[in-house]
C-alpha cells in the first residue's frame, strides 16, 4: 500500500497524496498487462533484492499511459530490518517515442 507520495509522484500522474494513500499501487495505477511484473519487483524488493532499469506503463489521473522506469530497493528501519519498499520511478514516455522515431527513420 502507498505511504509515502512525494511532489514528483503527484505531478508525474496527477493524483493528490489523499487520492493515493493506503492504496494498493499494483492493483489500482498498473495496466493489468504488468501487475504481475511490477507486483515481483515489489516482492523481490521486500527481500532485500534491488531492481534497476524496470520498465512499465502507469496509469495517470486522465487516464494516460505514460512509461515509466523504476528502480526498486528495500526501506529499512534503523535496526536494519526491511518495512518497506523505495520506488524510484522516471517518466520516460517522450525519450520512447523519440526511439520509436528513430527506428522508423532507420528503417526507411
Amino acid at each position: 500500500l502507498v505511504n509515502v507520495w512525494n511532489q514528483c509522484a503527484m505531478r508525474l500522474v496527477g493524483y493528490c497524496t489523499n487520492e493515493v494513500m493506503g492504496h494498493s499501487l499494483v492493483k489500482e495505477f498498473i495496466t493489468d498487462d504488468y501487475k504481475t511484473a511490477v507486483q515481483a519487483v515489489l516482492d523481490r524488493a521486500l527481500q532485500g533484492a534491488e531492481t534497476e532499469n524496470f520498465e512499465f506503463p502507469l496509469i495517470t489521473k486522465s487516464g494516460m499511459h505514460i512509461e515509466v522506469l523504476l528502480n526498486a530497493t528495500a526501506r529499512r528501519d534503523e535496526q536494519g530490518c526491511i518495512i518497506g519498499v523505495v520506488g524510484i520511478g522516471q517518466d520516460i514516455t517522450a525519450r520512447l517515442a523519440q526511439e520509436n522515431e528513430y527506428t522508423k527513420l532507420i528503417d526507411t
